[in-house]
């Protein structure tokens, strides 16, 4: 395998796989986030509770597929030496699935419904395919500021996106929702366009196999099976995915109902939602580039920790808040962490895989995300459910960061990394 370029500067293969984020986070933005969680739940469900309630199962059974189903697809990835094709594939997917979002009317609950399940698989499929370049085109020094830019481009796209979306709906008629609709065009065509320097600048590093794909996927589920087996030697990244999956729940509560808490909770319409997440992918990409500077000279272990103790008092802060101006002093605290958390994660996992294992890896990194994509909305849902108060279940988020804090003392970082250095070297 080619080994990564040198710590000078930015390469285009880097600046290309960068962009690939910033045309992505379109798809995170608008649909899961901001625009059609909400447009689900009031238009095409039509009742706050129900609505809340489908697009929890909805986050669910996405999140358990993409669970199951990455380790063995991206060690089937790493066996076949097609990274980039199992991206194309899924970026194609998510793209058209995406489009067909606009055609979801009122009372189509399940048509909406399993599109976006599949939507969003597919978009999580590629986020694995697309992780597992980055220890390729980027050496251990600086893979925490590498990781960061990548996360900031995304926020970047998203904001953009986000001002794109904001200036249609106040441009298209909103008879049958069709102003709301037509986001869900802009977000697949930004998505389209976007990946392409990904496809066209970045190279495959893994030699290809000439074998039958059934064979990719027999080949994938050993892999996966003798990884398992060897947990002993692989235990940092265990630990380091433990402890993801506990604090990934409150982000991804975060992340799938922050529309619903602010529609219900403070009564903002579509477009103050949306002013409200601009600010938010502002500080967002603002601390994802900062920390990552501060990640490659401290560590990643203590850069996520100083991220979880902000998120914790962030989340607890957020409940409480009785107006929207007071809200957005910990919304902000949450946007500056946010990035920071999850770049410095990712570059960590990065920095424990060996050559031939980066599909394999960030698979069960998808697993551990997509597993928490589970605890987190079900923890969300139930407190609503049995207390009435949306507040409170947003205070729940918080149980989830310390707890996630805590685990994440027990990765010794040092060691992880040298395990890498050492298996690459044998391989």
């Amino acid at each position: 395998m080619r080994s990564p370029p040198p710590d000078t500067g930015i390469s285009r293969e880097l600046s290309a796989w960068a962009t690939y984020e910033f045309a992505s986070n379109a798809f995170n933005t608008l649909v899961v986030t901001f625009i059609f969680s909400r447009y689900f739940q009031l238009v095409v469900v039509g009742d706050e509770a129900q609505g809340l309630l489908l697009w929890t199962r909805a986050v669910n059974l996405s999140a358990i597929v993409v669970a199951l189903a990455m380790p063995v697809l991206g060690a089937a990835a790493d066996f076949s030496g097609r990274k980039m094709t199992f991206l194309a594939w899924s970026t194609v997917g998510t793209v058209l699935l995406t489009a067909s979002l606009f055609f979801v009317g009122p009372g189509m609950v399940l048509e909406g419904f399993l599109i976006f399940v599949a939507a969003n698989v597919l978009f999580e499929a590629a986020a694995v395919f697309y992780n597992g370049f980055l220890p390729e085109l980027s050496s251990p020094r600086r893979m925490g500021r590498i990781s960061g830019i990548g996360w900031a481009m995304g926020y970047v796209g998203g904001l953009l996106c986000l001002f794109l979306a904001l200036w249609i709906m106040g441009q298209v008629t909103d008879e049958g929702s069709l102003n709301v609709r037509s986001t869900m065009i802009l977000a697949a065509a930004w998505y389209a366009l976007f990946a392409v320097p990904m496809f066209v600048v970045v190279r495959e590093r893994q030699r290809r196999r000439t074998v039958r794909p059934a064979i990719w996927l027999v080949a994938g589920v050993r892999r996966v099976r003798k990884t398992l087996g060897e947990l002993r030697i692989y235990r940092q990244v265990a630990r380091l995915l433990l402890a993801r999956l506990v604090y990934n729940d409150g982000l991804v509560v975060i992340f799938s109902f922050a529309a619903i808490y602010l529609g219900t909770v403070f009564g903002l319409s579509f477009e103050e939602i949306i002013v409200f997440a601009i600010a938010l992918n502002v500080a967002a990409g603002i601390g994802a580039v900062a920390f990552g500077f501060v990640n490659d000279r401290i560590g990643a272990r203590p850069t996520i920790a100083i991220t979880l103790v902000v998120l914790t008092v962030a989340a607890l802060l957020g409940a409480w808040a009785p107006t929207v101006t007071l809200f957005w002093i910990p919304a902000l605290m949450v946007g500056f962490m946010v990035g920071p958390n999850q770049a410095a994660s990712r570059s960590m996992l990065a920095t424990f895989t060996p050559h031939r294992k980066q599909g394999e890896f960030f698979g069960f990194f998808a697993f551990s995300g997509k597993l928490a994509s589970v605890a987190g909305p079900l923890v969300f849902g139930t407190v609503q459910q049995i207390t009435g108060s949306y507040r409170l279940a947003m205070a729940s988020v918080a149980g989830f960061f310390v707890v996630g804090l805590i685990l994440l003392l027990w990765v010794d970082e040092e060691e992880g990394i040298a395990m890498a250095a050492e298996l690459s070297r044998d391989a």
